[in-house]
């Protein structure tokens, strides 16, 4: 067991020749690209399939004018009706089945992939989901030259899942922030991880809408396939490993999945153990809110009385992504005179209020009054982050970012099925009540972190 140390010095050649001097310790630029590939392609493909399946059941009645959305009500006959409402019912059930697909095919990978990290690297595993992204891209790529059916979606996504998806980036990339940053700056580093979400979501979801009107669906999922293998080529050429013990490890064993298992249940750890659960239990649910709202923004704005056309939507959702970037500051401002606890306190104040102010937002004022108080919404995530990888030591950073990231594919999945049902189930009492009731469910982190 005494020469077990001395073996990491076989892979120093490598690291003094001359390619390894242009290499950086910057994971954001590959997240960057990443959540770029990702926000192009969900509202993308979402709105592709709106269109393919409306076509082949004879509907054209997509509103592209920009008119408001009330407007799409009146002037309809009931068979125009009918046909617009088995159309979204076969989008929605089609996004149920890809997304279904990803998220179990994807459960296995990241979690194998995840702790297999630990071991041999970031890299690697951060080159495959982002090549896996590639690929899916090109399939969907082919379903739209060559009109596929739009089932090959669902073999894109699962063969995406099958590399670890974009939730193996997520977990990769957070793990990596954990590995060169100390306990003191870790919170602030996650936190601009989060930031590069925000931005790089921002930009995706406006100039991916524009950029369809003006060209269709083809040219901006040449993008999605460009940002996908610039984030794979990043990581091979530029991002500088973060292991600083790599070791050979099989890939296809049990022994990982178990890694993630021995975090929660370890005995020896008893204080760390229940802590690990509280914080994954309130990260679980301020997550599925900011999922779930986020979700019916756009709805909750078109219908009355807001009534928005399509620029004022717009607005609305780059105001929503500013909220990262408004966190990143208050959080670092907030930092120099409070524990993390209180700005986790401060960030879900501020979610809860904006949430209670967008359930009863009448006005176009009042609803953006609503974004404007969620400034600070972003800041309780990237602490909760921070101090589940202080439970944890080094060679764990991996099976934990994993087993996060298995937390937001299964907090995406409830959030869709709870509030998608919750909205038109309370349409007629309160149109707002899933904001409220979001604002109420965010008390619970609050008491936990509290």
């Amino acid at each position: 067991m005494a020469a077990r140390p001395e073996t990491p010095p076989a892979t120093e050649p490598p690291a003094a020749t001359e390619p390894r001097r242009c290499r950086v310790a910057a994971v954001e630029p590959l997240l960057f690209l990443a959540t770029v590939a990702l926000g192009l392609q969900g509202p993308l493909a979402t709105q592709y399939l709106w269109d393919r399946l409306g076509a082949d059941l004879g509907y054209s009645g997509r509103n592209g004018t920009g008119t408001s959305g009330c407007a799409n009500s009146t002037g309809t006959n009931s068979s125009t009706d009918a046909l617009r409402q088995e159309v979204e019912a076969l989008v929605s059930h089609w996004n149920l089945y890809i997304n279904l697909g990803g998220f179990f095919v994807g459960l296995f990978s990241v979690t194998l992939f995840g702790p297999w990290s630990d071991s041999v690297g970031r890299r690697p595993v951060l080159v495959l989901p982002a090549v896996g992204m590639a690929v899916q891209a090109a399939v969907y790529l082919l379903v739209m030259y060559l009109r596929l059916h739009v089932g090959y979606f669902l073999l894109g996504r699962i063969l995406s899942g099958l590399t670890g998806d974009y939730n193996l980036i997520l977990a990769s990339c957070f793990a990596y922030a954990a590995d060169t940053s100390d306990t003191r700056t870790r919170t602030f580093r996650v936190a601009v991880l989060e930031a590069c979400l925000g931005v790089a979501g921002m930009l995706a979801s406006i100039g991916g809408g524009q950029w369809r009107k003006a060209q269709g669906y083809i040219n901006p999922f040449w993008l999605v396939f460009a940002a996908s293998l610039a984030a794979a080529l990043y990581a091979v050429f530029c991002l500088q490993e973060s292991v600083k013990e790599r070791k050979p490890a099989k890939l296809f064993t049990l022994r990982h999945y178990t890694a993630v298992y021995r975090l929660y249940t370890t005995p020896e750890h008893q204080s760390s153990r229940q802590k690990l659960a509280l914080y994954s239990t309130a990260f679980f649910l301020i997550v599925t809110i900011h999922f779930g709202t986020r979700d019916l923004y756009v709805l909750y704005e078109l219908g009355s009385p807001l009534c928005w056309a399509s620029d004022l939507i717009g607005y609305g959702s780059a105001a929503s992504y500013l909220a990262y970037l408004s966190s990143l500051a208050g959080l670092r401002v907030l930092q120099l005179c409070l524990e993390d606890t209180w700005v986790a306190e401060i960030g879900l104040i501020s979610n809860i209020s904006g949430l209670v102010v967008i359930s009863v937002a009448a006005t176009t004022p009042l609803m953006f009054t609503g974004y404007g108080m969620l400034f600070l919404s972003m800041a309780a995530t990237p602490v909760i982050r921070a101090k589940l990888s202080k439970l944890v030591n080094e060679t764990e950073q991996g099976a934990l970012f994993a087993s996060v990231a298995c937390v937001e594919g299964l907090c995406s999945l409830v959030a869709a099925g709870v509030f998608n049902s919750l909205y038109p189930a309370s349409l007629h009492f309160m149109r707002g009540f899933p904001f409220l009731f979001g604002a109420l469910i965010l008390l619970i982190p609050a008491a936990i972190i509290g």
